[in-house]
């Protein structure tokens, strides 16, 4: 879907040839202009339910790798080790599986531990028309003589400042898709980029750097309006 999307900016943003974009990706030019005259922005597939065999020993060797990180390296057991304790408790998946368990649970926690607050900032300077950022807050007010709580979508132009407003009820894909629609509405189209914090209905999960897992629905709407989304490191907007 990525790669769908960059495709569709590709031609119908920046104007580039069939053939420019097939060299860029390495794909057929039918394959391309199949994508293109379809107009999809959300392919279609089914993913099949595949419970790993983990799942059951998760907790586990989660606890197990916590206390593994305290101990000095000579005392740490290796993922062998977890792995054959793990078979004596009824595991019966491969060493990969646990491999693979480990690495990314060593990736959430070293981000976890990712010291904020400190090092350099580089004021940013924008075009016109380039970026805008998007952000939700919480606020109350009295409707029908009620206190309600509501989810503020902020959406502010990066180069003018120009901004939109809009309250709802939840931080929904539904009540998001709103929030845009309406702001490129009202700013008379749609940016380049959008600048995003992390939230939950935009990203599935943070990798490594820049890297994002982003949510298919919201990757979709990106590759709808035509405007790239950059995501800032977490708790350092």
């Amino acid at each position: 879907m990525a790669l769908l999307s960059v495709i569709r900016r590709w031609h119908f943003r920046d104007q580039f040839s069939i053939r420019e974009i097939a060299r860029r990706t390495g794909l057929s030019r039918n394959t391309i202009r199949k994508y293109l005259r379809s107009d999809v922005v959300d392919p279609k597939f089914k993913v099949p339910d595949r419970p790993s065999k983990l799942d059951a020993f998760a907790d586990k060797l989660s606890a197990w790798l916590k206390t593994e990180a305290s101990r000095p390296r000579k005392q740490k057991r290796t993922l062998k080790q977890l792995h054959a304790d793990l078979v004596a408790l009824g595991f019966d998946g491969s060493y990969g599986r646990v491999a693979a368990f480990a690495r990314e649970w060593r990736e959430d926690r070293h981000r976890e531990q990712q010291t904020v607050g400190r090092g350099a900032f580089v004021p940013l300077a924008f075009q016109p028309g380039e970026a805008f950022q998007f952000d939700w807050s919480e606020d109350f007010a009295i409707i029908g003589g009620e206190r309600v709580k509501l989810q503020a979508a902020h959406i502010k132009l990066s180069y003018s400042r120009a901004f939109l407003v809009r309250a709802y009820l939840l931080q929904t894909h539904e009540m998001l898709f709103d929030a845009h629609a309406q702001a490129f509405r009202v700013f008379g189209g749609v940016p380049r980029r959008g600048i995003y914090d992390n939230m939950k209905t935009a990203v599935d999960r943070v990798l490594i750097g820049k890297a994002r897992q982003v949510n298919a629905r919201f990757l979709a709407m990106a590759s709808h309006y035509l405007f790239d989304a950059e995501f800032c490191n977490p708790a350092s907007g």
